[in-house]
């Protein structure tokens, strides 16, 4: 069978850095081939090149057997190539149905668009992935996983014969990524070449027939997924052993920081939840995308103030009706997407790292640029975030790494609890366990930490009780002991454990 896309010794140079030195890869129709890589490994880079974004500084790119030259992302689109990135490329204002239409109409300038065809056109590409999304919401609106389904909707309408999915699953929750996986099974019966990019590697096991893997801008090994194991995948992308990916926990919880009696916010869907977090403790938050559980954080740091229970902090009732009286209690939370509410791209990771405490370290009209280094200098060296220095922009970094730095803004205002909304979502599995590692450090040193994630694995690895949510209300509790995938999606789905397996 030919290659439906054959690249050969790609190089691309961004200056002197060389992004990639001679990567080579192809893909058959009716394949799954996996492109696995940490950050910083060249995945990004080659991915722009298949879709004409970048041009190559050398190598051949062949699609459908034809050489092809001077690739343009429109050009790319003509020969059927198609990629759903791991951060939405939308128009926030517009409805789900107008981007979908948008995406897909080929129109001249004069052209007249039939919105009521582009509108039936969302619903049936919606309804063909299983999302229960609104043509007529506007994409703003949208949660992070939601809008990763409408540019799923986008690809598929394309009828690409290549198709690029870039971390398709990372804020999906487990209902969502099997109607994921049943698309990309639809693909491939039907021949299409699916370029699949996940740091979760039991997606890789399920779905990928071949993988190759990319390390400091090298393709390393293609090979037949049935032929590596789990160990295997990860030294060739780090080309290190990784010991554990969850670390284990250590010594008993202390004193209850966080108590909740019944709260609620009627504007966020949330309503009756009573849960407690206790010094030194990890308690994971698990459910399906709309359960409750980012709106839960966003109540608590006062984004979305509570307007029923209470809130108990270290003994004490509080009232938070903004962040600024969240941090002031002492709560720190590190959202979900750290591209838009995270890491300033642009700005130096020194200011990232100090935005939330500027009246300390600027007190008055005192610039003390000296002691923001200082305290970054210190961050980079205990979170061991790799970046040439405080005067580094966020950009510049790989997202593991952005990451800590968006953790290390929170730590800098000394928490008592610590709210993380998917902590490793899109980052590697070298820099998921050093993230890991923090976060049982830091619960070692008697801080509280509520971790939301839709990583299962994660959930029941890192977590000392698990805590479900549902229809905006906390239906169940689980302790580490009972823990396990089918217990807690069977209290997630509402089930008696049945559909849950």
């Amino acid at each position: 069978m030919k290659p439906i896309l054959q690249l050969t010794a790609i190089q691309k140079s961004f200056g002197a850095v060389r992004a990639l030195k001679g990567v080579s890869f192809e893909l058959l129709p009716g394949e799954v081939h996996a492109l696995l890589g940490e950050n910083g490994a060249g995945k990004s880079t080659l991915i722009k090149v298949i879709t004409g974004a970048h041009q190559p500084d050398g190598g051949k790119l062949i699609v459908a057997g034809v050489e092809v030259s001077h690739l343009t992302p429109a050009k790319a689109r003509e020969l059927g190539i198609a990629c759903i990135y791991q951060q939405p490329a939308l128009f926030p204002d517009l409805t789900v149905a107008e981007n979908i239409g948008l995406r897909l109409k080929k129109t001249g300038a004069l052209s007249r668009i039939r919105w009521a065809s582009q509108r039936t056109l969302a619903v049936e590409l919606l309804h063909r992935i299983g999302a229960e999304i609104s043509p007529d919401a506007e994409v703003g609106s949208l949660s992070m996983p939601e809008q990763q389904l409408v540019e799923i909707a986008c690809a598929l309408g394309s009828g690409a014969r290549i198709v690029i999915m870039d971390e398709p699953t990372a804020s999906l929750t487990q209902k969502e990524q099997h109607l994921l996986f049943k698309v990309v099974h639809d693909l491939r019966a039907s021949g299409v070449g699916v370029v699949y990019i996940s740091h979760r590697l039991e997606e890789i096991f399920a779905l990928a027939d071949r993988v190759t893997v990319l390390r400091d801008g090298e393709s390393v090994g293609t090979n037949p997924v049935a032929d590596l194991s789990e160990a295997a995948m990860i030294k060739l992308m780090v080309g290190r052993e990784v010991s554990s990916i969850y670390p284990p926990a250590t010594g008993e919880p202390g004193a209850v920081v966080l108590a909740l009696k019944n709260l609620g916010c009627a504007a966020s869907g949330v309503s009756g939840v009573t849960l407690d977090v206790r010094a030194g403790e990890i308690v994971g938050m698990a459910g399906l995308v709309g359960a409750g559980r980012t709106e839960l954080a966003r109540i608590l740091f006062g984004i979305t103030p509570a307007d029923a229970g209470e809130i108990g902090l270290n003994g004490e009732q509080i009232s938070i009706s903004n962040p600024r009286e969240a941090i002031a209690h002492g709560i720190a939370y590190v959202p979900e997407d750290r591209r838009r509410h995270g890491v300033i791209l642009e700005m130096p990771i020194a200011h990232n790292m100090t935005m939330a405490i500027h009246p300390k370290i600027f007190p008055g009209t005192w610039l003390r640029f000296g002691a923001e280094n200082l305290l970054a200098c210190e961050f980079i060296r205990d979170l061991g975030i790799k970046a040439y220095g405080p005067d580094a922009p966020g950009g510049s970094l790989s997202g593991g790494n952005q990451q800590k730095v968006s953790v290390a803004r929170w730590l800098a205002t000394k928490p008592k609890l610590l709210i993380l909304d998917e902590p490793t979502q899109g980052v590697d599995v070298g820099a998921k366990s050093e993230i890991h590692k923090i976060i049982r450090e830091l619960a070692r040193e008697g801080l509280a930490v509520l971790m939301i994630s839709s990583d299962l694995p994660e959930v029941l690895g890192m977590s000392d009780r698990v805590a479900v949510m549902r229809g905006g209300k906390l239906v169940e509790m689980i302790a580490k002991e009972n823990a396990d995938a089918h217990t807690v999606m069977a209290a997630a789905l509402g089930t008696n454990g049945k559909d849950a397996a």
